[in-house]
């Protein structure tokens, strides 16, 4: 673990998103061709705004489906935002690690309740589904800073999947729905459609992707960190 200013812990990145092959070496590219007056904070601000035109899209994709390509647009605003202005800071070397880590955490926080509201009102999927399927997120995203803080570890992809990864499969849903309007359908007798079956089987995955984390981290900390005996 290192330490950063002010004696402050700094973590171990950890990507195993099966796009970051990919997605690495373009975001240093990128970060290597930004202009001078573009930085880091004014990312993350392009980001955010990508996260609005993602609520607004979808918001209003109801009445007008082809602003669902308006909300595959914000995702990949939100992404070049979210995902340069950390690789910009650091080939620049102007890194601020708490104040870095600080933000780039707390506006996911918004952004990610503007996509889940979005995906309700637009009518996708059922509301029900995007709230619990939000929630699920949440408990990924605070597992993972409490793994920050235990192991040491700050892990952006787990089986594979991250926030780039999650992005591009609600793009892929995106062009489905707008070519392939769902149509309602029984299973055990149950009334849906197929980008609910979808986000139903996400949301169970998620969950039982934290379950098992969580078991794996415990057992490894029960051994890293044993009950100390008291001396009498």
């Amino acid at each position: 673990m290192i330490l950063g200013q002010r004696g402050v812990e700094r973590v171990e990145r950890s990507n195993s998103g099966i796009i970051e092959p990919f997605e690495t070496p373009a975001l240093r590219w990128l970060a290597a061709r930004t202009p001078i007056w573009v930085t880091p904070n004014v990312l993350t601000a392009i980001g955010f705004l990508g996260a609005l035109g993602v609520f607004a899209s979808y918001a209003l994709s109801k009445g007008y489906p082809a602003l669902l390509w308006g909300a595959s647009a914000g995702l990949f605003i939100n992404w070049l935002g979210d995902s340069l202005d950390g690789t910009l800071a650091r080939y620049r070397g102007i890194e601020r690690p708490r104040y870095g880590f600080y933000l780039d955490n707390a506006i996911d926080v918004p952004e990610q309740l503007l996509l889940a509201l979005g995906l309700a009102l637009s009518g996708i999927f059922r509301v029900e589904l995007a709230l619990l399927g939000l929630i699920a997120f949440y408990m990924m995203s605070i597992l993972t800073l409490i793994r920050a803080k235990t192991v040491g570890e700050f892990t952006l992809a787990y089986v594979g999947l991250g926030t780039t990864e999650l992005r591009l499969l609600i793009a892929v849903i995106n062009t489905l729905v707008f070519f392939f309007p769902p149509q309602r359908f029984s299973i055990l007798g149950v009334s849906t459609t197929y980008p609910n079956v979808l986000s139903a089987v996400w949301i169970v995955a998620t969950l039982m992707t934290f379950l098992i984390s969580m078991i794996g981290d415990l057992r490894k900390l029960a051994v890293e960190d044993p009950p100390h005996s008291q001396l009498h």
